[in-house]
C-alpha cells in the first residue's frame, strides 16, 4: 500500500488539515508548539504547489484554560461563554504562528446552517476559493459562540469532512493525540493492531473500537471514522495520524506509512449531491409506493407525482427533503421542485394533469434524477 500512498499524497493539490484540541492544547514538543510546527509545514506545502485549508479545534480548550475550568462545559451557555473568551487567543496564536513564517491566516467561522443552506454554501465557498486565490490560509472552526444544539456540527470531526466538499480537496488530514486506528481499543486491549489502510469505510466496524474523547474534545475515534466516510464519499481520501509527533505533516504528504489511511470511494458523488446527502438538513419528507421506490432505486428515475403517496412537513420549493417509503424509512433525498403544500395537490397524478389542478406546471419532477441521492 505505500505506493498507493504516494500516489494518493502526490495527487493532492488541496488539503484539509484538522487539528484536535487535543493536539492545540498539547505542550510544546522539541521547543516548538503546534501552531508553530502547523504554520512551517502548510509553508512547504504551499511552496511545492498545495493549497490547505486548517479546521481548528481549540477556542473551548483554550477559553477553559483562561477561565480555571477543569472540566468542559455540559452546558451550551458556559461553552459558548469560554469559546467566547479562547477564539481570540486561538486565532491570534494562528496568526502569530504564520506572520512568523511570512504567510497570512484567515478566521472563518461556520455553523451547521451556513453549510445547510445552498446560497450560504456557496457564498461559503466563493469566499475560501478567493483566500486560496490571494495566497491566505483559511482557519475555520465552528462558531460555538452562537451554535446551540439544534446547529452544531457535533464536532469538528464532522465540520472537517463537509470542508472537503465546501474547498473541494482531495485529502483529508486529521490530527489527534492518536497514532491511527486500531482493531481494537489500544487502552483496553495490549494487543491491539493498527490498521495501516482502510480500504472500505462503509463497512467498517466500530462497535469494538475506542470512542472516548478526553476531557478538552468531544469527538472520539467513531468520529473519526465518519468523517473519513463522509469524505471518502466527495473522493477525497482521509489520513487519521498522531498531530503531536514533529513532522507528521512532511511524512504523510510524502507519502510515508503514517497513521491511518481511508480510501476514498470510486463512485464518488459530485459536490451538489455530496452537500444533498451530508450538508443540507431535509425539512420534509415525501412517502413514494413501491414502484416509485423502486425506479429511484434500480432504475435511475427521477420522482413524478404519480409515485408520491404523502407528504409531511411544510417546505418550500427549492428544499431538500426526505424520501420514505410506505413504512417511513428513508431511502433517498433530494431537493423539491414544489412545495410542500403543492405537492399535497399533485401527489398521485401524471405529470400531465399538474397543469390542470396547480394551473403552471414547473417541472414533470418533483425530484429529478440530477438532485436526488439513494442512501
Amino acid at each position: 500500500m505505500k505506493d498507493v500512498r504516494k500516489k494518493i499524497a502526490k495527487r493532492a493539490r488541496r488539503v484539509v488539515i484538522k487539528v484536535g484540541s487535543a493536539v492545540i492544547a498539547a505542550p510544546p514538543v522539541d521547543g516548538a508548539d503546534i501552531f508553530g510546527r502547523l504554520a512551517s509545514a502548510i509553508k512547504e506545502l504551499k511552496a511545492s504547489g498545495r493549497e490547505t485549508a486548517v479546521v481548528s479545534s481549540g477556542a473551548i480548550a483554550l477559553g477553559m484554560r483562561r477561565l480555571g475550568m477543569r472540566e468542559r462545559p455540559v452546558a451550551i451557555p458556559e461553552r459558548q461563554a469560554a469559546a467566547a473568551v479562547g477564539q481570540g487567543s486561538l486565532m491570534a496564536m494562528y496568526d502569530s504562528a504564520f506572520s512568523a513564517v511570512d504567510e497570512k491566516a484567515a478566521q472563518v467561522l461556520l455553523t451547521h446552517d451556513d453549510l445547510g443552506s445552498r446560497k450560504r454554501f456557496l457564498n461559503a465557498r466563493n469566499t475560501l476559493t478567493a483566500l486560496f486565490r490571494l495566497g491566505i490560509v483559511p482557519v475555520i472552526n465552528e462558531n460555538d459562540t452562537v451554535a446551540v444544539e439544534e446547529i452544531k456540527f457535533g464536532d469538528n470531526d464532522a465540520l472537517s469532512a463537509l470542508a472537503t466538499n465546501l474547498v473541494e480537496a482531495d485529502l483529508l488530514l486529521i490530527l489527534s493525540d492518536i497514532d491511527g486506528l486500531y482493531d481494537k481499543d489500544p487502552k483496553a486491549s495490549p494487543d491491539a493492531k493498527k490498521v495501516h489502510v482502510v480500504e472500505d469505510v462503509d463497512v467498517l466496524k466500530t462497535d469494538s473500537m475506542a470512542n472516548s474523547a478526553n476531557r478538552l474534545g468531544t469527538g472520539g475515534i467513531r468520529s473519526k471514522c465518519e468523517a473519513a466516510r463522509l469524505a471518502a464519499h466527495f473522493g477525497a481520501a482521509t489520513v487519521i495520524a498522531n498531530g503531536n509527533r514533529p513532522g507528521v505533516i512532511g511524512r504523510v504528504m510524502a507519502g510515508e506509512d503514517e497513521g491511518t489511511l481511508f480510501l476514498p470511494k470510486e463512485d464518488r458523488l459530485t459536490s451538489k449531491k455530496h452537500w444533498i446527502a451530508f450538508s443540507a438538513r431535509p425539512t420534509g419528507r415525501v412517502f413514494v409506493d413501491d414502484g416509485a421506490r423502486e425506479a429511484l432505486l434500480k432504475k435511475g428515475r427521477s420522482l413524478l407525482p404519480s409515485g408520491i403517496r404523502e407528504v409531511d412537513g411544510a417546505f418550500e420549493a427549492g428544499e431538500v427533503v426526505h424520501c420514505v417509503d410506505q413504512s417511513g424509512m428513508e431511502f433517498a433525498r433530494g431537493v423539491a421542485n414544489y412545495s410542500s403544500s403543492e405537492i399535497q395537490r399533485i401527489k398521485g397524478l401524471k405529470s400531465a394533469d399538474v397543469v390542470g389542478v396547480l394551473g403552471y406546471k414547473v417541472y414533470d419532477e418533483v425530484i429529478h434524477r440530477d438532485n436526488l441521492v439513494v442512501l
